[in-house]
């Protein structure tokens, strides 16, 4: 079906999700939104995440908490042939030694994307130069976790060689579900002002200024979405997608690119699938959303050699 429906029955287990993606005749999940840390970074997320009502006001306990390997398996059974590494630097020097763990990780790892993240400081240019150089394929900026304000004139150099370089960077710039001193669709504003031609990907459709964040998408076209927990029922609770703004997501589906901030979900992965679905916009919305637009936004998006697909059959 292609209109505001569908005849397909949506994934409510992880196990059901490479059926459905069958079903939808698409090779995998085109996801730009995964993490993936140095260890004892990521233990220090989880702890976090641990204190999930004191950051938050609800619990978040996180569901995919296993070991490295296990978790890129768990991806692959599920379609994400193709994993980003998204890490984000919380202080001064973090993002040099962050950038080279991801380097050194997707050397070791030929399904892992070649990511990178900013931070304001001397050097960040040079960073971002050596990256591209080196084959950069996402970029991940936290403006809420790293104090950042996206004009900082710190980074127009390192947004520059971005822009250049048409590398996407994954910018999670909305008040939720914590806000921050620089979050909020002004900021981002500013930035493609000064820098028109950079490739950004909204990180949870900005939530809760879903429909600020679309006007920015409709006015820079090289400016998308993602969905990460977006319409979930967790993430309801905290930031609801009005139904009216439906229609918009309808009309903006070239720009919507799947997210799911895996491993740190509080429920299963299928049930972002699930939530996508059930907003009944067409399986042509849910082909693009789940792996089209992805895969055009992020260069060589396809499975390393070796590794299999899900096709349909």
């Amino acid at each position: 079906m292609t209109g505001g429906g569908t005849s397909l029955r949506a994934p409510r287990t992880d196990g059901e999700v490479a059926a459905y993606l069958r079903a939808l005749d698409v090779p995998g999940l085109a996801d730009v939104h995964v993490h993936f840390h140095p260890d004892r970074l990521m233990q220090r997320i989880w702890a976090y995440f641990d204190e999930g009502e004191r950051h938050y006001g609800v619990a978040w306990p996180v569901r995919y908490r296993t070991g490295t390997e296990d978790r890129l398996r768990t991806l692959a059974a599920l379609g994400v042939h193709r994993v980003p590494a998204l890490t984000y630097a919380h202080r001064p020097g973090m993002a040099a030694s962050l950038n080279a763990w991801c380097a050194d990780f997707a050397d070791a790892h030929p399904q892992v994307l070649r990511c990178a993240t900013l931070y304001p400081e001397p050097g960040a240019a040079q960073q971002m130069r050596e990256a591209v150089a080196g084959g950069l394929q996402l970029v991940k900026v936290h403006v809420v976790v790293s104090d950042l304000d996206p004009a900082d004139e710190e980074l127009d150099e390192a947004w520059e060689v971005l822009a250049r370089a048409a590398v996407p960077v994954v910018i999670h710039a909305g008040h939720g579900p914590r806000a921050g001193r620089f979050s909020g669709p002004e900021g981002v504003a500013h930035l493609l002002a000064d820098h028109p031609d950079l490739t950004l990907v909204v990180a949870h459709m900005g939530m809760p200024d879903y429909d600020a964040f679309a006007d920015l998408v409709e006015a820079h076209e090289r400016v998308h979405l993602d969905t990460t927990m977006v319409g979930t029922d967790f993430m309801e609770r905290l930031a609801p997608v009005p139904p009216r703004f439906l229609g918009r997501l309808a009309e903006l589906r070239p720009r919507i690119v799947l997210g799911s901030d895996f491993p740190n979900l509080p429920y299963p992965y299928a049930h972002q699938v699930e939530a996508l679905h059930r907003w009944g916009l067409g399986e042509d919305w849910m082909r693009d959303v789940l792996w089209n637009n992805g895969a055009r936004l992020v260069p060589d998006y396809l499975p390393p050699a070796g590794v299999g697909v899900n096709t349909s059959g």
